[in-house]
């Protein structure tokens, strides 16, 4: 068990939740750094960039994120059985570097069917030497892990830099780039990738005090977001504020405020009307208006403020979700999973809509509502059979974050995987969804999800039905299905997994000393 001091504190999971990322440092011999790099080296001069297979083709990578340091960051964020995802890739910068790869601000391409502002997923960018800003650090630009649009020079850039070991664990969503690497060394960077495989039930970090504070020079620009993802990860539920006295006077002008020019105040209004809750449900119309504003930061604002606000702010978002533009429908799919379980009932009026959009997007928050929402998981089954692929990929993956309640959703998944692999044709494999099909890195995205969810509850199930059905993914066409279901199966440890799984390695295995110019 993890010594509680190698967990994150209240204030380092405070500075992830506002800032997106935590700088630590694994205090591991420089040898083994130096002999990793060198290693790196020859792969890359030698044989090229191994993308997924830099793992077992330099094997004591392993040993940097075995670490205590590692994993107490890593159980903070994502719990104590989070799952190292298959995709891993090692960033190589170039000496005097004028246009380094990937340069561009951008995010990674998400693994789930939505993006989500509560961490499931995060990453770790990893350096094997000392790295200074001229040797070109990965940038990132703290606090825009909720933004779906880059917000240019408005964010502020950062260059982590430090010893051999130093490591960036970050929100997965987060806008990052490579920087130039102006010196006359190679800059090798290994980022990882990290996946939560159930819902917090609570705190997985030392966790001293239930007030979320601010890192101090932080400007409090979500405050409402930043309270949901620090009750989520305590296992809780943010409960709108009701009964307070409330100045009448500064309702007024928060109201009036609400339509000002200026982004920023209309943001900060919003924001301070959520903390009010229930006693600010007069501006809940005016609120709903801002799921359409063009400053996505304001709309994000607005989302989480009607998510504080009781019935009638959820009333609201459902309303937006049901009837409003895309845009502002897909922000009012994150604000709603503050209302917890009075969400439940319109989201599962929503599972009936006629547009396959909105059918998603409700999915999609029940699955963020977790074991809440277990009444949902039948209504999702139903789902199973929808028209629309992403309604469909939405539905697995929210039945494997509920979970197994009353042994229905793991025989859904066990057959809905089973089938996907069953119709893995080229005309199938080609997404139908324009959302999806934008996910080109997985070719069975259906059968991905369902392998996923697996994962997370097969185990919750009858193994006699679950292991056959993974064994068949194991020879799915798609590399991420088929390592989801070996995961999955020594999750299940039973003698008949252990097998399958032994057969599998046997056929799959990789042996790191093998090179190009290898002749045994």
């Amino acid at each position: 068990m993890l010594d509680s001091k190698l967990l994150l504190t209240d204030e380092q999971m405070m500075h992830f939740i506002a800032k997106g990322y935590v700088v630590l440092r694994n205090e591991l011999p420089q040898q083994l750094h130096q002999r990793v790099m060198n290693e790196i080296y020859e792969v890359f001069h030698e044989e090229g960039n191994p993308g997924n297979n830099i793992l077992p083709r330099v094997p004591d990578i392993q040993q940097f994120f075995d670490t205590p340091i590692v994993r107490g960051a890593l159980t903070s964020v994502l719990g104590p059985d989070y799952y190292m995802h298959p995709h891993r890739h090692c960033h190589y910068n170039r000496p005097k570097s004028e246009t380094p790869g990937g340069v561009k601000w951008h995010k990674d391409g998400y693994w789930s069917s939505m993006r989500s502002h509560r961490p499931w997923w995060a990453m770790i960018f990893y350096y094997t030497h000392d790295v200074t800003e001229e040797l070109g650090p990965t940038a990132i630009m703290p606090g825009t892990q909720y933004y779906e649009r880059f917000i240019g020079d408005r964010g502020e850039t950062l260059l982590p830099t430090g010893k051999a070991g130093t490591m960036v664990l970050v929100h997965f969503d987060m806008w990052h780039r490579a920087s130039l690497n102006v010196s006359n060394l190679d800059r090798y960077m290994l980022k990882f990738q990290f996946v939560r495989l159930r819902a917090p039930e609570q705190p997985s970090w030392n966790h001293q005090s239930n007030e979320m504070k601010i890192p101090e020079g932080t400007p409090a620009v979500h405050l409402n977001l930043w309270q949901d993802v620090w009750d989520w990860l305590r296992g809780e539920q943010t409960m709108p504020q009701s009964g307070a006295a409330v100045d009448e006077a500064r309702l007024k002008q928060l109201q009036q405020e609400l339509n000002a020019e200026d982004a920023a105040v209309r943001g900060r209004a919003a924001d301070e009307l959520g903390l009010l809750g229930e006693a600010a449900a007069s501006c809940i119309p005016a609120l709903g208006r801002l799921l359409n504003d063009p400053e996505e930061t304001t709309a994000l604002n607005a989302a989480y403020a009607l998510g504080h606000m009781g019935f009638g702010g959820v009333a609201e978002l459902a309303n937006c979700i049901r009837g409003g533009t895309t845009l502002a429908a897909g922000r009012a799919a994150y604000g709603v999973q503050g209302g917890g379980a009075m969400a439940i009932p319109v989201l599962l009026e929503l599972l009936r809509h006629q547009d396959g959009k909105r059918r998603a997007l409700a999915a999609f928050a029940l699955g963020m509502l977790g074991y809440t929402a277990k009444e949902a998981v039948g209504p999702l089954i139903d789902c199973l059979q929808d028209q629309d692929e992403w309604v469909r990929r939405n539905a697995v993956e929210a039945l494997g974050m509920i979970g197994n309640t009353g042994g229905q959703a793991v025989p859904a998944l066990t057959k809905v995987l089973v089938e996907s692999l069953r119709d893995e044709t080229a005309e199938s494999l080609k997404a139908s969804d324009m959302y999806v099909a934008t996910q080109k890195y997985i070719l069975n995205k259906i059968g991905y999800t369902a392998a996923l969810s697996l994962l997370r509850v097969g185990k919750e199930g009858d193994a006699g039905q679950v292991v056959p059905a993974l064994e068949q993914a194991l020879r799915s066409k798609d590399r991420y299905v088929r390592a989801y279901a070996a995961e999955a199966l020594s999750h299940l440890r039973t003698d008949e997994a252990v097998d399958i799984l032994i057969r599998f390695m046997r056929s799959s295995r990789w042996c790191p000393d093998t090179k190009k110019a290898s002749t045994f």
